[in-house]
C-alpha cells in the first residue's frame, strides 16, 4: 500500500481520498476507521468515582454476574457498557473477543499455549490465565498467522 500526503494551504480541513481497483475487507476497514467519530476512552467505574480508561491501560474485559469489568495495572473498573458496544468502540487490531464473555487486549499478551486440544491458554502481562473458547479459536489463529 501507497501512503502519499500533499500539504495545499487552500484546503481549510484535511481530505482523504483511497484510490484502489477494487474495494476490499482492508479498504472498507481503514474507511471505516477514518470516518469514525466513536469515542475512544472507556469510563469505568470504581470506589463509586468514575474514571476514563485510555485503551492502552487495559488488560482484559469480562462480564461476569450481569456486570461488565475492565481489568487494568490499577486495578478492576465495572462499565456501564455492554460488550459488543466495547467491541466497537476498542481499537480492532489491538483487542479481540476470545469468548462470549471476554475481551482481551493483545499487547497484554504474554504467550499463548496451544497445547490444550480444542482450545488455547493465554498468559497475560498481569498474571491471569484465562482461554479461548473453541468458538474464537479460529479467529484467533487467523489473526496470529498460524
Amino acid at each position: 500500500m501507497q501512503v502519499e500526503i500533499r500539504m495545499d494551504s487552500s484546503y481549510t480541513e484535511p481530505k482523504i481520498i483511497i484510490l484502489t481497483a477494487a474495494m476490499t475487507d482492508e479498504i472498507s476497514g481503514i474507511a471505516k476507521r477514518l470516518s469514525e467519530d466513536t469515542l475512544r476512552i472507556i469510563p469505568g467505574c470504581k470506589n463509586e468515582k468514575i474514571e476514563l480508561l485510555e485503551q492502552d491501560d487495559l488488560i482484559r474485559i469480562y462480564a461476569n454476574a450481569g456486570k461488565v469489568v475492565a481489568v487494568t495495572d490499577r486495578g478492576e473498573y465495572v462499565l456501564r457498557l455492554r460488550l459488543y458496544e466495547l467491541e466497537n468502540r476498542l481499537n480492532s487490531d489491538r483487542f479481540i473477543r476470545i469468548s462470549n464473555s471476554e475481551i482481551i487486549n493483545l499487547k497484554q499478551v504474554n504467550n499463548f499455549d496451544l497445547s490444550f486440544t480444542g482450545t488455547i491458554c493465554v498468559k497475560l502481562s498481569n498474571g491471569t490465565t484465562t482461554y479461548v473458547s473453541r468458538r474464537y479459536v479460529s479467529k484467533l489463529k487467523k489473526l496470529l498467522g498460524i
